[in-house]
């Protein structure tokens, strides 16, 4: 039974609502399903409610997962480490990618993307926190590596992706995606693009403060799939 699925999807929508709300920014921002630890049955359940958009951190995990994909329709994020050779896999099958770290891997996305004759949505992925055990490029390497972005014609460079260090108190995850936010902007104004950029970050235990900070997609996983007796 996956009663606790629904309970907790009403719950963070509306912490969500909440936290658009008290930002001013009611509607901008796209809530991701982290499916990582979900089981099918659950994920059939979270789909059955609506949630229009799905984050897949593994390839393996995403492939088992097509056919309630392909019943559903939901957008498929892949917001994991992405291994160049297991791009074939899911070019076709994915909305966007958030992890994009390195000009290799743009350069393969873009090889596979031509390939197959789509544009392919790209976020640049940043460690803002500086972490050894994390992946992303350093802040000061993102704007090179949006600038090659933007020069491949299959890739569509939508924003940024972070993850912000571990945080003892909520209101400590704020400058990291405030950091990022200022540098997505920066970005854009100096490769002189339109719009604004898109920020991909914020996950179960800090998603009301990247919303604070000008978030457009929150990846929440964990919250939605706690029973009640954890």
């Amino acid at each position: 039974m996956t009663e606790y699925v629904e309970k907790n999807l009403t719950v963070v929508r509306d912490t969500l609502a909440r936290a658009e709300q008290a930002a001013g920014r009611v509607g901008k921002t796209t809530l991701i399903a982290a499916v990582k630890y979900a089981d099918e049955q659950e994920l059939d359940t979270l789909l059955s409610l609506g949630v229009s958009d799905v984050g897949e951190n593994r390839v393996q995990q995403l492939l088992a997962h097509l056919p309630l994909y392909e019943a559903y329709a939901p957008r498929v994020h892949f917001i994991g480490t992405l291994q160049k050779n297991k791009i074939k896999y899911i070019i076709d099958k994915v909305y966007a990618v958030h992890s994009v770290d390195s000009t290799e891997l743009a350069l393969e996305l873009e090889r596979h993307a031509a390939k197959h004759d789509l544009i392919l949505r790209v976020f640049v992925e940043v460690n803002i926190g500086r972490e050894p055990a994390k992946g992303g490029v350093m802040p000061e390497q993102a704007e090179v590596l949006c600038r090659e972005i933007e020069a491949l014609p299959h890739l569509a460079l939508q924003g940024l992706m972070t993850m912000a260090p571990h945080c003892e108190r909520a209101e400590e995850y704020r400058p990291y995606f405030k950091a990022a936010r200022r540098l997505a902007e920066q970005i854009w104004h100096t490769l002189g693009k339109q719009g604004e950029p898109q920020l991909s970050m914020g996950m179960s235990e800090s998603f009301p403060e990247a919303v604070a900070e000008g978030a457009s997609l929150v990846r929440v996983g964990r919250r939605l799939f706690l029973k009640e007796e954890q």
